[in-house]
Formats: structure tokens, sequence, C-alpha cells
């Protein structure tokens, strides 16, 4: 990689993190498809060229570098999101080069089967709550794991949001003020039930929980390790004989799931679960789908015929 095209880079990194706040691990993995994009055009064509012919690059020696990705193991998601990174990239330096991007922002994405989101069933999430303290050493610690697990559930957030409440937070209010993916802030109703969890935990735990302080502190005091929670989960999910995808995101999928599947509307649960656009939100009216078809199919008079 050239000089000048190691400068471009940065400096679309900084231009995309002042214009958006995107997260810092969006950022990596952008830098780091870049990285490989702009390594792969210096090898496959003798050595680095001008910022000019990186914005004119052929299709030819676009496809080239996906067929290089795909054959070291890069699967077609990954791939897509790489692809991205390049357009997007390379839309930007064809805007400062006066140059035309056509043929690579053109480019088609390899195309891929998005997984659905597999939430755990109504009892189950129940369960999960019910337990997941059971396996702890205190009693602070049992109280702690099931407020976390019961913010994710109750309120859908994700795991690190919930690790990023701090004491101020606490007693939590009726609506909380969360700041999620790319610094966006959403209001999210506090159910009643995870406001005593969180109370409880609050009672118990043995740390000061001053207002510029982690709301959730691991065993010495410091703030909770999201691992930590994760292994709770796993010794829930391996005692109540959950599968493998009972993991700490997805009681955040089964909040979505289970609004959706009681009548609530699909653009206020984006908004609760604070996605930047609808179709993120739609990938859960296919698990609706999917487990209607699953009722049709044993319940149904000829379905059952067929099968």
């Amino acid at each position: 990689m050239s000089p000048a095209a190691r400068a471009a880079l940065e400096e679309w990194l900084t231009h995309l993190r002042a214009l958006d706040g995107r997260s810092e691990k969006t950022m990596a993995a952008y830098a780091a498809d870049l990285r490989g994009w702009l390594s792969f055009l210096a090898h496959h064509r003798g050595g680095t060229e001008g910022l000019a012919a990186l914005v004119t690059v052929p299709v030819g020696d676009l496809r080239a570098w996906m067929a290089h990705e795909r054959g070291r193991g890069v699967s077609a998601r990954s791939l897509a999101r790489s692809l991205s990174a390049v357009k997007g990239f390379t839309a930007w330096l064809a805007d400062r080069q006066g140059a035309d991007a056509t043929a690579i922002l053109q480019a088609r994405a390899p195309r891929f089967q998005k997984k659905l989101p597999r939430p755990l069933s109504v009892d189950g999430a129940a369960d999960v709550l019910d337990s997941v303290g059971d396996d702890a050493r205190e009693p602070w610690i049992a109280a702690r794991d099931t407020a976390v697990v019961t913010l994710l559930y109750g309120c859908g957030l994700r795991i690190s949001e919930a690790l990023g409440l701090t004491g101020a937070d606490h007693p939590l209010p009726e609506v909380l003020r969360i700041t999620g993916k790319g610094n966006k802030q959403r209001l999210v109703p506090v159910l009643p039930a995870a406001r005593e969890a969180v109370a409880r935990y609050a009672d118990l735990c043995p740390y000061d929980l001053t207002a510029d302080q982690p709301l959730f502190r691991g065993t010495r005091g410091g703030a909770l390790n999201p691992r930590l929670i994760a292994a709770a989960m796993e010794r829930t999910r391996n005692r109540l004989g959950l599968p493998a995808s009972a993991t700490p995101h997805a009681l955040r999928h089964s909040f979505a799931t289970h609004l959706l599947a009681s009548g609530g509307d699909l653009r206020a649960i984006q908004e609760l679960l604070g996605h930047a656009s609808l179709s993120t939100t739609q990938a859960y009216t296919g698990v609706d789908a999917a487990r209607l078809m699953e009722v049709y199919a044993a319940a149904h008079p000829h379905a059952r015929r067929r099968a």
C-alpha cells in the first residue's frame, strides 16, 4: 500500500467518525477491509499506484479480489460487508479526485442467506430470568445477573447498553435514555420487573454505586465483563435444556419477536431496538412467519395428511 493510499484511508476513516459516529468496532472492520483491498491491488498489479487509479479500477480486478477473498475462506456475508467498505471509500475518493467510479459502485455483492434471529419461547425466556442466578456464589451476584438479563429481555437492550449504565441511572426511571450504536439515542420504557430487579441488585451490591461509575460490577468492584453474563447464560441454558442459541443477545431478539407476535407495531419496535433501518427490524417478521408455518404444519388437517 502506498503512503498516499494509507493517508487517504486514514482520512476517510476520520471522515466517517465525524459524519455519523460509527462504533470503533465497525471502524476497525472497515479499516481491515480496506487494507486488504488496497494490499491486494498493489500485489495484483505488481506495485503501488496513484490515488486516481484506485477510483478507476477495472471490474476484472474487483472480481479477482472477490475470488481471492472467497478462496481464502471469507464468507459471502463478510465479503458483502467488505465490498460495501470498498464502495464507500471509492465514492469518497472519486468525489475528491473528480473521477468516475461507476465500475466499482455498480458492482454487485455476493448473495447470501440472511440468518433469522433465534429467539427463545416466552416460557423459555421466563425460565431464564427465574433461574439465571441459581449458580451464583453470592446472593448479590445472583441478583446482578438476574437484573442484567431482565434488562435485555424486558427492555430489548444490547448487552453493551445494559453494562453501559452507571450509578446515575439508579433507581431506574420509567423511561431510560439509551445511547446505542453510532451514538444514536433512543427512549426505552422500563418495566416494573426490570426496575425491581435492578433495585434488588443495588440493595445487595457490596460496592458504592456512585453516579460516575458502572452500575453493574464484577466481583472485585470493577466494571462487569460481558463474558460473565454469557457464562451465566451458558450454565442456565444447559441446566434448562435450551439450545446453544440461547445467548444474552437472544434475549433482545426474544423481546422483539414476542412484542411483534403480540401485535406490536414494527416501526415502534424499530425505535425501541434502536435500528437505523426498518429492514433490520423486518427480520423479526420472518421469525414470526416461520413460527406461524410451524403451527400450521402441526395443526392443519391437510398439512398433517400430507406429512
